[in-house]
């Protein structure tokens, strides 16, 4: 074939394939009955295509003859190319660009299309990224195409390569201040490839700031339609053409799809930010198509690499398609989980490894998508329990028998509730670098290491890289955190036991009321109905409602003319409180609020000190004011001042950072009989300014519980 015919059969090939694979378009219903025709046809031209060249053209492919192939008399193969390098096993073929380090195709088990998206430039793909800044300067978004290509490993059982850059003086304001290593590894018999990265900032480097790193793929859309988060967030997806084409809501992540190529998705929302889980929820997510029969999952054995502990969320996989593993963000948090340099500051720091999995099923296995979709956490179980691996070459990923493990147990002790110590239940309990209780949510530099304590509270947390930490806790149903003031250090092979360690929450007095549950969250509480024109169907009928849009606009229908009241012993929280303290809208602007809490005292100490712990689970530039008994009081008892950057409300998320208050309320404030607390949200730049609470509690003053 000469070039031009190449060019025709390319991009007939491509036609092709998005006629056959989109099973809802326009083209299919008006010409279905031409479809054998074009089947015809493309067997016909794949029978034309003979050469091994042009057979990779068609497919979109960079070509394979004369390559240079290494470990060829096993099944697992390298080869290098000019502007290409290939992996290859029995199972899976990947494409990198040389020596950018850009995954440019995958193939997978005799399937000849990429499963990227080919209409895609070969350097929006597959890819590592960053956001990154300098003092003084916008930010830039960075693919982080490397300058070196290096074989680390090459054997009949493995491949590691190397895609670097080494950073200068010359090289300031053009890329990121560190040397970088991204590092490719493919087993004999793996069905996939792992991916990690090592990121240093040595002594010495200027100032910058990293605002997130992450590694994406861009799948192809003629092929993969459903998408699989967990086992209830999957479901068929709409294409990007339907977000192109849709109608933009409140920001722009969020759509609705007006004339969707799929008539099913009409009139839904559909926003990345729906398919957000936390850190300790992420194992593995992705895609599947059922022609061919192919999934497509990335799997994270551990999450000792991310940051802001095990509650921190993020983005998964979202229309596109798109399958994302994402290292850091400000996502739910906010700038203080972007980490920060300063002149100077050594910083090293591996992100991985990551697996990308591939699998599939015969086709006698009619329920295609449960089937992938189980043995893809069969997967993860695999990956999970051979943590840490032991095969990437690189002396900064420690293997197993240089780490360490902690045990110990944790207990709780609040004597107004029992007077014994409480087993500490589900606590999370987990090592991260040095700081003051409750640190570890907003750390964003080191690495952290997480268990969930057994029924009595024991704990073992296992593989831990050497260094020092502080061990941190917080246990399900008491407010605030626990730090172990002794710093832990480990070194390879230790085994330490801290013994019984015991948690004494912020405690003055006994309950005198309670709203919520203290679990970080505001999932408890009222949570309205969706708009039904505002609608992702995979949210219907169920309670996590927070997922859809626009709940927080429901305030202000409910609640018109006046706020919320809430009467302790008469209301209900799951039924009363509403999930979000936003402002309300008046015509074209929006106002403040005042939540009301109504308590009845018999007796009050005049000379006694209340205490009113409120706890918060999210805040989006909000500022909260607590005034007693005095709705018009100038100055109020307390305020929080502009608090919070996590927009968590707009974010689909019923939880961000967590912040906990303790307001001393005088007696003389109070007065036998009915009372109220006012809660007076601030801020009204934009609809998503508020509060999620977490957990309120007013505390009467100390007694005697010895």
């Amino acid at each position: 074939m000469n070039v031009h015919e190449r060019k025709k059969a390319k991009e007939m090939k491509n036609s092709i394939d998005a006629y056959v694979h989109y099973p809802y378009s326009r083209t299919k219903k008006k010409n279905s009955g031409v479809m054998l025709w074009w089947m015809t046809f493309l067997s016909v031209l794949s029978l034309s295509i003979t050469s091994v060249e042009s057979l990779a053209a068609a497919r979109n492919l960079p070509p394979m003859a004369n390559a240079n192939v290494k470990g060829s008399n096993s099944g697992l193969k390298l080869l290098v190319q000019g502007k290409y390098v290939v992996m290859e096993n029995s199972f899976v073929r990947v494409n990198l660009s040389n020596p950018d380090g850009l995954v440019t195709a995958v193939q997978y088990h005799g399937i000849d299309a990429n499963l990227l998206e080919v209409r895609d430039t070969e350097d929006s793909r597959g890819y590592w990224d960053v956001v990154w800044g300098e003092p003084g300067h916008k930010d830039y978004f960075d693919k982080l195409k490397a300058t070196t290509f290096k074989v680390i490993v090459q054997n009949q059982n493995q491949i590691e390569v190397s895609f670097s850059w080494k950073w200068d003086i010359s090289l300031k304001g053009k890329l990121a201040p560190m040397n970088l290593d991204k590092r490719y590894i493919m087993l004999k018999d793996s069905s996939g490839f792992y991916t990690y990265g090592i990121f240093d900032h040595p002594k010495g480097f200027p100032e910058f700031s990293l605002a997130e790193a992450r590694v994406a793929f861009k799948l192809s859309s003629a092929m993969f339609h459903h998408m699989t988060v967990s086992d209830t967030m999957q479901r068929e997806m709409p294409a990007y053409e339907d977000r192109q084409k849709g109608q933009p809501l409140a920001y722009p992540e969020a759509v609705l799809l007006t004339d969707p190529i799929n008539p099913v998705h009409k009139g839904e929302v559909d926003d990345k930010y729906m398919y957000s889980v936390e850190n300790k929820d992420t194992g593995v997510h992705g895609w599947i198509s059922a022609n061919p029969r192919v999934g497509f999952w990335i799997i994270t054995a551990s999450n000792e690499f991310l940051v802001g502990g095990p509650h921190k969320q993020d983005l998964t996989s979202h229309a596109g398609p798109i399958s994302l593993s994402i290292f850091f963000s400000s996502h739910y948090a906010g700038d203080e989980l972007s980490p920060k340099f300063g002149n100077g500051e050594p910083w090293k720091k591996v992100f991985g490894p990551v697996f990308v999995y591939l699998n599939s099923a015969p086709p006698a296995e009619k329920d295609l998508y449960s089937a992938l979709w189980k043995d893809a956490k069969t997967q993860l179980a695999k990956e999970v329990s051979s943590w840490p691996y032991s095969f990437p070459a690189s002396v900064d990923f420690p293997a197993a028998d240089q780490r360490g493990t902690v045990t110990g147990s944790l207990s709780v002790r609040d004597r107004y509730i029992n007077r014994l110590d409480i087993p500490g239940s589900s606590a999370y309990v987990g090592l991260a670098p040095p700081g003051e209780a409750g640190s570890w949510q907003r750390e964003c530099k080191g690495y952290q290491f997480w268990t969930k304590a057994n029924a009595d509270g024991s704990f073992s947390i296992p593989n831990v890289r050497a260094g020092e930490y502080n061990l941190f806790a917080w246990v399900p149903g008491f407010v605030g955190d626990f730090k172990h003031n002794t710093i832990i250090m480990i070194s390879p092979g230790s085994n330490q036991n801290v013994g019984k360690l015991v948690y004494e929450p912020p405690r003055d007095g006994p309950t005198l009321w309670e709203i919520g549950v203290a679990d970080r969250s505001a999932a408890e509480f009222r949570v309205p109905e969706p708009n039904k024109n505002l609608m992702n169907r995979l949210y219907v009928d169920r309670g996590d409602w927070f997922r859809q849009y626009g709940t927080w606009e429901q305030y202000s229908q409910m609640y018109p003319i006046t706020d919320l009241v809430f009467t302790i012993g008469v209301n209900q929280h799951q039924r009363d409180w509403f999930y979000a303290h936003v402002p309300r809208k008046l015509g074209n602007k929006y106002i403040p609020t005042t939540w009301s809490i109504v308590f009845k005292i018999d007796q009050v100490l005049p000379s006694g000190t209340y205490k009113l712990r409120i706890a918060i689970a999210s805040a989006t530039y909000a500022e909260l004011q607590v005034r007693v008994n005095d709705e018009k009081a100038v100055r109020p008892l307390f305020t929080t001042r502009t608090i919070g950057k996590d927009n968590a409300i707009a974010r689909h998320g019923i939880h961000g950072l967590y912040w906990l208050y303790t307001i001393n309320v005088p007696g003389n404030l109070l007065h036998p009989g009915k009372n109220t607390i006012f809660l007076t949200q601030t801020r009204t730049s934009m609809p998503f300014n508020g509060f999620m609470y977490d957990y309120i509690r007013l505390e009467g003053p100390p007694t005697n519980v010895a």
